[in-house]
């Protein structure tokens, strides 16, 4: 379990995840951009099996490989449904309902979409998979 005061003053990016998708690499640059924000920045992955079954192993399956294979230390949790539909992790419910975060509709179309969100609590950035970790567009919303 997170202990959520270590979530204080920082801002959070969530990623859907998977280990069989040509985006795995971006692993890479989470696990960089997670080193190099660790006093103000807090990455938390989310494995899913939503897109083209690229996520089919169990939580601890996840975990080796994240760890053995891109050096993964940032937390990541149960393997989730991250589409629009029954089912669909709490967190993923928040995030793509305007309603319940004020702006934004859009729910992954793909892995690794990123989501950030500020040290208040509230949404910012939506970023599509193709936007590398590394990013300009992503290090000046974390720096902002």
């Amino acid at each position: 379990a997170l202990n959520f005061s270590s979530l204080k003053n920082k801002k959070i990016l969530l990623v859907n995840t998977a280990s069989d998708c040509g985006y795995t690499r971006q692993y890479d640059g989470l696990q960089q951009l997670h080193e190099k924000y660790k006093d103000s920045l807090v990455i938390i992955g989310f494995p899913s099996n939503d897109f083209g079954e690229q996520e089919k192993g169990t939580d601890d399956t996840i975990a080796t490989f994240c760890k053995t294979n891109y050096g993964v230390t940032f937390p990541l949790a149960k393997k989730s449904v991250v589409k629009k539909i029954a089912g669909q992790n709490v967190v993923y419910q928040w995030l793509t309902d305007e309603n319940k975060n004020g702006w934004n509709d859009t729910a992954p179309n793909w892995n690794f979409c990123k989501y950030l969100i500020d040290t208040e609590g509230n949404l910012t950035h939506f970023f599509e998979s193709g936007i590398e970790p590394m990013e300009k567009e992503l290090i000046n919303a974390i720096e902002e």
